[in-house]
């Protein structure tokens, strides 16, 4: 029987070297900072090799000569702007590398810190919008292609997806409905050729909290894992077939022990952990 949270893939093999090496092309959303610009640069250090193609707003900053990047702008809070796109996204891919497996990394999103709806109903509204509606519309959309080259899907949710947090309570519930819901597609697509992985990061050195609204390194104690190691953390996972990665020990004891405790007392000790952690209104 597989290990709880690892399920059999037909699609993948036994190393993060081996799993890349059996790609052609890697989709990024979000890969101009932060966790999905790290997924383009320490992949294409892996794999020279690969095209990529990064959906956002901004164009990636990152100087490797050897990359192969397609940056197509994209503001993922808007339907009409991935329905654009993505027939774009699709017909480069065939131009350049017509065939061979596609991972698709939905990695953008963001988070507000406040009492909802600070710090306004528009930007709580986008988050919902950017966190999850598009996953499902990028995913949606590509998922043929996908299923006909055969590949994966990587969702980036959260360690905030495992209890509820008040003052990042819209956040945390997006990133819960990211990780339940990728769990849910993964056994759907068993044996279709594409393998699904809830990618789950605690704390990060990345710039999240100031985009917050937080103190930066406020929301955990002691050093953080780099962009880097949730990147390889995530490979591994993949490599082994699981369906969900919590990257760091200390992250998996905490999203364990938030699974033990009743939901009301778990949103109190949230709430008494970072209410004061927002930043003073001349630096947010």
């Amino acid at each position: 029987m597989p290990a709880p949270g690892k399920i059999p893939s037909d699609s993948f093999v036994s190393s993060p070297r081996e799993v890349l090496q059996k790609l052609s092309a890697v989709i990024v959303t979000g890969g101009s900072s932060g966790i999905g610009k790290s997924f383009i640069g320490t992949t294409a250090k892996l794999q020279p090799s690969l095209q990529f193609c990064n959906l956002s707003r901004r164009i990636p900053d990152i100087n490797l000569p050897e990359l192969k990047l397609r940056h197509i702008a994209c503001d993922l809070a808007k339907p009409e702007e991935i329905e654009r796109a993505v027939p774009e996204l699709i017909a480069h891919l065939n131009a350049v590398m017509p065939q061979g497996r596609v991972l698709l990394i939905n990695n953008s999103g963001f988070g507000a810190y406040g009492r909802f709806p600070e710090p306004n109903l528009s930007e709580q509204l986008a988050m919902a919008d950017v966190n999850m509606r598009a996953v499902l519309h990028l995913t949606g959309l590509l998922l043929p292609e996908l299923k006909r080259r055969g590949g994966a899907i990587m969702n980036v949710a959260s360690t905030a997806a495992f209890q509820p947090m008040p003052y990042l309570n819209t956040y945390a519930a997006t990133k819960a409905f990211v990780l339940h819901w990728s769990v849910a597609l993964g056994e759907e697509l068993r044996g279709s050729g594409v393998q699904v992985l809830a990618v789950c990061p605690g704390p990060t050195s990345t710039g999240f909290s100031l985009r917050a609204g937080l103190k930066p390194g406020q929301l955990a104690e002691g050093p953080r894992m780099t962009s880097e190691d949730v990147v390889l953390a995530s490979y591994q996972a993949l490599a082994a077939g699981r369906s969900i990665v919590i990257p760091g020990a200390k992250n998996r004891f905490l999203a364990a022990m938030a699974g033990l405790v009743p939901k009301p007392l778990a949103a109190r000790a949230a709430a008494r952990m970072i209410a004061e952690k927002r930043l003073p209104p001349d630096r947010r």
